[in-house]
């Protein structure tokens, strides 16, 4: 794909085809939203050609991103993470291109910093969110867990425990007893659907429920 050919004002560069990267970018293209992915693996660039739309460059070079034409995407993705050093340099490059906003995948909590403190807006952890989603996951009751900020809030997707099985959201009076709230049910064979005051709980149901993360724990693992 030639450089000229792609021209964005409000798209998302993503850099690097790891398997974050790739995932984003496919991710971001499936959902039909403006992309490029740039991969300096020649290898990586064959084996995504034609999937998604692609460059081939070094990011770190910050010719390289001028030339691609950086300065016209509105976010960026630096999913670089096997080399510090690369991260920190592409980083550095789209902060002095000036890009609104950037999204920088870190390794560790140092490496966090050093990307925060040259002018990354966002830093993801994919690693550490993974690990800490599987915890709550293989610890209870929980079909699925998402953090939504450091003070604690979360959402969870999880079976009803027995107790409120056959009643209403009413009758169970879940959030009163446990500080938790019931957002929607999924019923089999069915979409979801918001949770009401008269919204019945069956065995087979799944539940989406949020509130604070220990809050949580303690509902996901009643009997």
């Amino acid at each position: 794909m030639a450089d000229s050919d792609w021209q964005s004002s409000s798209g998302t560069l993503v850099i690097g085809l790891g398997r974050f990267g790739s995932a984003v970018a496919s991710t971001l293209d499936r959902l039909g939203r403006e992309t490029l992915a740039v991969e300096k693996d020649p290898g990586k660039i064959q084996q995504f050609t034609g999937r998604i739309p692609l460059v081939e460059a070094d990011a770190s070079n910050a010719e390289a991103l001028e030339q691609l034409g950086a300065r016209d995407f509105s976010a960026a993705v630096v999913s670089v993470g096997s080399s510090l050093e690369a991260s920190v340099l592409i980083t550095a490059n789209l902060v002095d291109l000036g890009m609104p906003s950037i999204w920088a995948k870190a390794t560790s909590r140092e490496h966090g910093r050093i990307l925060r403190r040259i002018g990354a807006h966002h830093v993801v952890y994919p690693e550490f969110d993974a690990g800490q989603r599987t915890a709550h996951l293989v610890s209870g009751r929980m079909l699925d867990y998402i953090e939504m900020d450091k003070q604690g809030f979360a959402i969870m997707k999880m079976r009803p425990p027995k107790e409120f099985q056959g009643f209403t959201l009413e009758e169970s009076d879940i959030r009163a007893r446990y500080g938790v709230n019931v957002l929607g049910i999924l019923k089999p064979g069915m979409g979801f659907a918001y949770a009401t005051a008269d919204t019945r709980i069956d065995k087979e149901d799944i539940i989406i429920v949020s509130g604070d993360g220990a809050l949580l724990e303690y509902f996901a693992n009643r009997p």
